[in-house]
């Protein structure tokens, strides 16, 4: 059997596809972000209005995408869907951005363990002193330990999803267990008291504006949830269970984002707790709000309860967009729009094993370039995933509205035009100038940089697709000619009325 011709190993399990999507969503950023970002800049309350609210819009593109899962049961997910609708240059575009997010939050979850074991284990790896970054010193002794968690989640993905996905069964309970434990830690300490948190918004900032600069990173906060469509093409089940799954999932992640921050505000005055970390940096320790509530709570076995949580995160984090990112590449090969280099499916394994080598080789720059360049990249991780909800929820619209026969029409396009709403809102909240959620300098020069590489690559693979028939290039996407699409210049054999049945049942 050629390469091209094997397929991916349906080995995922319903209750491993919910693991694999709350993992996703509940990484790196749950721990770090309620005293870096959440707690200064929004307060308690506008933090978790802003959780809510991002949560309940982002059902609306969870919708939008269960409706595509149906109609084009692939790898690929949105890349797959933007060419259903709109055809092979806007799923580059789509298909491009979505690397950026996906390969941006392996690259977040690897660097917070040098985060983890600077609380864990002081000074322990922090050996061999190379340069410093952004203030970040970076040392041989955290390299290696991060380049080990990259090689290690590689090599347990190129083997195949089967242990991939039982092993993010054990660690989601963990984590789960985890943040529960911490909270009830926290929330039981002789200092905590509802009057700590207040002020309830950041002072600095109106209500709307603390809401606001929450809601606009709702695509990074729960973008987990978008890796059950890329691995759909693995599913032992029906394809229509997947929006109950990733809605579950969304909802199980707000409680838990919610959880860690209201045990990082209750414990003392959060305004205190946000000035001490302010006083720990500028003396040149390691500020982490949540590691102090955890030793607050738990004395020397607060190490041990915030590892069980964490290393949950990061490693649910860490092995879940694996799979997204190999599984985009996958398929992003498969049209030609990337090398097919990138296609390979291994003999053995059935996995995707080459695309897993380029992640894995991207990945490796990580420790090297330091936690604070990394943080960087988080607002361009959510104008790639909302860019992918934007094209996602476009075609799901376009292939609604071509259906004869669907059923609660009307509610429906509502969700489409909710989530619609929801993508466009959140990428304006991170690119106007002006707005609250406006990203910094270096974000903007990251961006511009990838999109800059991006052009590269399509205008250097845009002859070899180009040569490709509509109905070939349907064939290599979606795996089948007998998916209507929905854009204009396709081939006169696929100009009959489209029937779509998907997303009718």
């Amino acid at each position: 059997m050629s390469q091209e011709q094997l397929e991916l190993n349906k080995s995922l399990s319903p209750a491993q596809v919910w693991a694999l999507a709350l993992g996703s969503i509940v990484g790196w950023g749950c721990f770090v972000l309620p005293g870096d970002m959440f707690l200064p800049e929004a307060g308690v309350l506008g933090t978790l209005i802003g959780f809510a609210v991002g949560a309940f819009l982002i059902c609306f593109v969870a919708i939008c995408y269960s409706y595509m899962i149906k109609y084009a049961p692939v790898a690929g997910g949105a890349f797959a869907y933007a060419y259903v609708g709109f055809g092979p240059t806007a799923a580059f575009i789509c298909g491009w951005a979505l690397v950026l997010g996906y390969i941006a939050i392996i690259a977040i979850d690897i660097a917070a363990l040098a985060l983890i074991f600077r609380f864990l284990f002081p000074g322990v790896f922090e050996f061999g002193a190379l340069y410093s970054i952004a203030g970040w010193d970076v040392y041989t002794g955290e390299v290696l330990l991060m380049t080990f968690a990259t090689l290690l989640f590689g090599w347990l993905n190129y083997r195949g999803t089967s242990f991939a996905g039982k092993f993010q069964v054990v660690l989601t309970f963990v984590l789960t267990l985890g943040i529960i434990s911490l909270f009830s830690g926290s929330a039981s300490l002789e200092t905590a008291q509802t009057t700590n948190l207040m002020p309830l918004f950041a002072e600095h900032r109106t209500m709307l504006s603390c809401v606001l600069i929450i809601f606009a990173i709702s695509p990074f906060l729960f973008v987990g949830f978008d890796t059950v469509p890329q691995a759909a093409e693995e599913f032992t089940f029906e394809p229509a269970r997947a929006r109950n799954i990733m809605i579950i999932a969304i909802l199980c992640g707000v409680v838990l984002y919610s959880l860690v921050t209201l045990a990082v505000a209750i414990a003392i005055p959060y305004p205190d707790m946000i000035a001490k970390m302010d006083a720990m940096r500028a003396s040149g320790g390691t500020a982490w709000a949540t590691g102090e509530v955890a030793a607050m709570a738990f004395g020397k076995l607060g190490a041990v309860v915030l590892a069980c949580a964490v290393m949950g995160a990061v490693c649910t984090g860490i092995n879940g967009f694996y799979i997204a990112t190999s599984r985009l590449l996958l398929s992003m090969s498969r049209g030609r729009i990337l090398p097919a280099w990138f296609g390979a499916i291994h003999p053995k394994y059935r996995s995707p094993y080459k695309a897993i080598l380029f992640t894995i080789a991207i990945v490796l720059l990580t420790p090297f370039a330091g936690r604070a360049v990394v943080a960087w990249i988080v607002d361009m991780s959510s104008v790639g995933t909302g860019m992918g909800y934007l094209f996602s929820c476009l075609a799901a619209y376009r292939v609604l509205q071509a259906s004869s026969d669907v059923e609660s029409r009307g509610t429906r396009l509502f969700c489409c035009y909710m989530g619609t709403l929801t993508s466009v809102m959140c990428i304006a909240l991170l690119l106007i100038p002006g707005s609250p959620a406006y990203i910094g300098v270096a974000s903007r020069w990251c961006l511009v940089t990838w999109i800059a590489m991006g052009c590269f690559f399509y205008a250097s693979n845009k002859s070899e697709w180009a040569k490709l028939s509509e109905l070939e290039l349907r064939e290599s996407i979606l795996g089948s000619r007998d998916i209507p699409v929905f854009f204009k210049g396709r081939t006169p054999d696929s100009q009959a009325q489209p029937q779509p049945q998907g997303a009718s049942e």
